[in-house]
């Protein structure tokens, strides 16, 4: 039995042969399908909105020009999100020092009328502390954390993504939970989970 799932892979090789030949409304149907996720992880990896629209136009833009080497023996994915992340550190180091925006995008959004304040307050705040202490990390290991537990990737697509082995990223997280732990409360850090080692949702 065909799933939805199915028939959307079987569209996106579908686009994908014919976006190597040169078909750019093919590569718009990419686009379109990945867009919403490339520019999540810009959001995490720069921590401002503006810089996040800059880095999944850069993003995009160098897999066009690059479409038709992309030899497919790694996801589609897997691939834009390798080309987002080298985007967002290199701006990062041009900018040498990162400046969060005033209205983080990493923060949720403001309480709907009607909720408690008090408890969307705390909420706020417990995410603004876990983004700031996100940012003291390392490049390599808050790159890594943040596509292990907050973009819940199986650790073997992150090996894919950053060039390492699934050994590193298991240690990266490990030593990232640590780091955050010594600076924040557990109730901060109860929604920082990883997923499975081998399996874990890529957030179709």
């Amino acid at each position: 039995m065909t799933t939805p799932d199915d028939r959307s892979d079987q569209h996106e090789k579908q686009w994908l042969d014919r976006a190597r030949q040169g078909d750019q409304a093919a590569f718009g149907q990419l686009v379109r399908k990945h867009h919403r996720r490339v520019y999540r992880l810009a959001v995490q990896l720069t921590g401002n909105a503006g810089d996040a629209d800059d880095v999944t136009q850069e993003t995009f833009l160098r897999a066009f020009r690059a479409i038709d080497r992309f030899d497919g023996r790694a996801d589609l994915f897997t691939w834009l999100y390798r080309i987002c992340v080298n985007v967002s550190l290199n701006l990062r180091r041009q900018r040498k020092r990162v400046t969060a925006d005033i209205d983080d995008p990493r923060l949720p959004e403001p309480a709907a009328e009607g909720s408690d304040p008090a408890q969307s307050s705390e909420q706020a705040q417990s995410y603004r502390r876990l983004a700031e202490a996100l940012d003291s990390l390392s490049e390599s290991l808050r790159t890594t954390v943040v596509l292990a537990c907050v973009e819940q990737i199986p650790y073997k697509d992150i090996a894919g993504i950053l060039g390492c082995s699934e050994g590193t990223v298991a240690w990266r997280v490990h030593e990232a939970r640590r780091r955050l732990r010594e600076a924040l409360p557990d109730a901060v850090l109860s929604g920082l989970e990883a997923p499975e080692t081998a399996g874990g949702s890529r957030g179709r």
